[in-house]
């Protein structure tokens, strides 16, 4: 083998050497913490209890904190089955006082994305009686194309979690959250809904009626 043989062959496992060594893409995900001024044992049920996720959450749930049990979070009660929120999702693993994670998917008005689950890991640190650090961190994102779901999705829990954790710190700061006002904006909306929905039937009957007076 020649020289020039052999100073090919050497490029050549040098080019695939670091082919092979460049780093992977960066695992997407959304990592939210902070410091709530409550024990760990208070946050903890907080999470892990339906009662204690209405109090800063969503105003209704169904939560039952064992692997494969319920962590369904219904920010829309009023809605159908499988419109309501976070519907059907479960506990993936469960480290008493110290992790949680679940399975979670995207909100109604991104159908696609909806199909599909993401994983959520919630990490408790007690400092003393209290305070509690909490650390979220949302991962399993599709990568996202120009004019799909995934980025709006990771887009949407970017600025959802924040909110999630502050009503957290709030809920032992000054109380649970009121969501009276929340669910009568809901049914406000499906009253105007309804209405309009009416208002086009009984239109649509006096335009049938209309045009056929005009066939006679």
């Amino acid at each position: 083998m020649n020289r020039v043989t052999v100073f090919g062959l050497s490029l050549a496992l040098l080019a695939i050497l670091s082919a092979c060594s460049e780093p992977a893409a960066p695992e997407r995900m959304i990592t939210e913490k902070i410091t709530v001024n409550a024990s760990v044992d208070d946050v903890w049920k907080a999470w892990t209890t339906s009662d204690g996720i209405k109090t800063f959450f969503a105003p209704d749930a169904i939560v039952e904190a064992r692997v494969g049990g319920p962590f369904a979070i219904y920010i829309d009660p009023f809605a159908p089955p499988g419109m309501k929120g976070a519907d059907d999702m479960v506990f993936l693993a469960v480290q008493d006082k110290r992790m949680l994670s679940f399975t979670w998917n995207a909100p109604p008005s991104l159908p696609e994305a909806r199909k599909q689950r993401t994983v959520v890991v919630v990490r408790f640190v007690g400092r003393g009686d209290t305070l509690t650090d909490v650390t979220i961190n949302h991962m399993g994102w599709g990568e996202p194309a120009a004019d799909g779901e995934w980025g709006k999705a990771y887009d949407y829990f970017a600025k959802s979690w924040p909110n999630v954790l502050k009503n957290l710190k709030k809920r032992f700061d000054s109380g649970p959250v009121d969501w009276r006002p929340w669910l009568e904006y809901l049914q406000e909306q499906r009253t105007a809904s309804a209405a309009s929905t009416a208002d086009k039937r009984t239109a649509g009957t006096k335009l049938i009626e209309q045009m056929a007076a005009e066939k006679k």
